[in-house]
């Protein structure tokens, strides 16, 4: 057992799992791509200035009265037909009541006993390709609270801050809440699994058109809660005997905004639930913070139960009861599932089943689909996505989706290189260019002067350059030892700046320093 920084004790991870059984339960939030909020006109673009797209409706002032967005319904049943749940013949919204400064109404328009969908699930595709079926208990629709910022300290949050701000514009945002049943079963790929649920979620609400789901935004956002409960010995996860034993208290980690950190959080807090419980310590059912930088959860505050909310009907939106033939016509909408999809393409590339997973693991499937759609070949558009471009983007620590660069444009980069204006090499700092900021990849190769030296002349000087300075390689070459020619290559490289095609001065080599009477051919070395 080791202590943390914050005096939190945990459990080595192969100990959690060899004594306690993992449970689940995600909550994730998604904000809906509608052009005005859930109960009135205001837009809903994301970085305005604060407090400039706001009304009395959403500021919850009196006598301001809301009206249903009929966009938001028609995706939350979308995304409820997608989730192959049961739609609500009749539902209602009620109020949640709770104090806190980003609420202007003191109480959130949400759905309680009386969920617009219900009763579904989703299958989940893991890493070594076998699938697991997460149930959802149901998807309801609710409106956003405002953004607060806690200015000063040393943590960004409200302890310790000298001043607070609110903005509201974000306050009545469309959101649908996607709760899961418990998932049990999951054992030591827990972790795993709750990672690649929200990813397989925000694949498929991306496919729906209904949400741009960018996570650094907070477009998806996922509550983690967990508990621990006894391993029965000799029981499989998952098993009647293991289910029967009682579920532990849950803690609930708030607002996980990657991929990468819903695994993080949930592996962490199944080791320090675990350090409690063989401390003889009890679980405090309570929210948690999630730190990133040091990948530890802290205490945030106890979490309520749903009594402690005092729901009640909302008494100024009328209940909804959508159209059965309604219903059944926006299920003919729905797109091709994601899972399925990805088999098509992965047949049409012709990738190799660990090519098509580590596109999918790097979220880029969408960006390789679009930039073949430009012009590019599969295996190019594959090459840039999930090699330079996620290198560059986990340095950074964003999605690859969030690069400041387009398809079109890796497509347009890559069909100079066919067309043999850049190098790899040159490609890669013209990829450079465009990431700052500077244009288009032609626009860039231009202004940086970076495209491959098509001069004959100056080629074959800098070739006889070389030559001449290294006299004893170029007698190696000579003497049949092809392997030799890749430093006069990079000789030659190195004078043109990189700007030269390497086949191209191999072969000027070759023809430079292929004795007459021999028929040793370097250029294929």
């Amino acid at each position: 057992m080791t202590v943390t920084d914050t005096t939190e004790a945990v459990l080595a991870y192969d100990d959690v799992v060899a004594a306690y059984d993992p449970v689940l339960g995600l909550e994730v939030h998604v904000e809906l791509n509608t052009a005005t909020k859930m109960f009135c006109g205001c837009p809903t673009g994301f970085g305005a200035e604060p407090n400039t797209q706001v009304c009395p409706v959403c500021l919850g002032l009196p006598g301001a009265l809301p009206v249903l967005n009929a966009r938001g319904l028609e995706s939350a049943i979308r995304i409820g037909l997608a989730l192959n749940c049961e739609i609500a013949s009749w539902c209602r919204f009620a109020r949640k009541n709770y104090f806190y400064p980003d609420m202007p109404k003191n109480f959130q328009t949400s759905q309680y006993d009386e969920p617009i969908a219900f009763n579904g699930f989703l299958d989940v595709e893991l890493d070594d390709g076998s699938t697991f079926r997460v149930e959802i208990e149901r998807a309801h629709m609710e409106e956003d609270t405002g953004k607060s910022t806690h200015v000063g300290g040393a943590t960004g949050r409200i302890h310790g801050a000298d001043y607070s701000l609110v903005d509201y514009n974000r306050a009545g945002i469309p959101l649908i809440e996607i709760v899961t049943k418990p998932v049990e079963g999951a054992g030591e790929r827990a972790p795993e699994i709750a990672r690649a649920y929200v990813a397989a979620l925000r694949d498929l609400l991306r496919a729906l058109g209904v949400s741009d789901v960018r996570m650094e935004q907070g477009s998806l956002r996922c509550d983690a809660n967990l508990s621990l409960r006894a391993k029965v010995p000799g029981a499989a996860p998952g098993s009647a005997e293991q289910r029967a034993v009682p579920l532990g208290t849950r803690s609930e980690t708030k607002n996980v905004n990657s991929l990468r950190s819903v695994e993080r959080a949930v592996r962490y807090e199944m080791t320090r639930h675990a350090a409690r419980l063989a401390a003889g310590l009890k679980i405090v059912q309570e929210t948690r913070h999630w730190h990133e930088d040091t990948g530890i959860t802290t205490s945030g505050r106890e979490k309520s139960d749903a009594e402690d909310y005092r729901y009640f009907p909302e008494p100024d939106l009328v209940p909804m009861s959508p159209d059965p033939a309604w219903v059944d016509e926006l299920r003919g909408t729905l797109p091709e599932p994601p899972p399925q999809r990805r088999r098509r393409l992965q047949a049409e590339w012709g990738f190799a089943d660990l090519e098509m997973r580590d596109l999918v693991n790097a979220g880029a499937v969408e960006l390789v689909e679009a930039t073949v759609a430009a012009g590019a070949a599969p295996a190019a558009a594959r090459k840039w996505w999930s090699g330079e471009l996620a290198r560059r983007a986990n340095a950074d620590g964003v999605e690859l989706a969030a690069m400041p660069v387009t398809p079109a444009q890796i497509a347009a980069l890559q069909g100079l290189v066919d067309a043999g204006t850049l190098t790899d090499s040159l490609a890669r700092q013209v990829l450079e260019g465009v990431l700052a900021g500077e244009g288009e990849p032609a626009e860039v190769v231009e202004s940086r002067g970076l495209q491959v030296v098509s001069d004959d002349g100056a080629l074959g000087a800098a070739v006889d350059r070389a030559i001449a300075e290294n006299p004893d390689v170029a007698d190696k070459v000579r003497s049949g030892k092809v392997a030799a020619v890749g430093a006069l290559v990079g000789a030659v490289m190195k004078q043109m700046r990189g700007q030269a095609d390497a086949a191209k001065v191999k072969a000027l080599l070759t023809e430079r320093l292929a004795p007459a009477d021999s028929t040793t051919d370097v250029s294929t070395s």
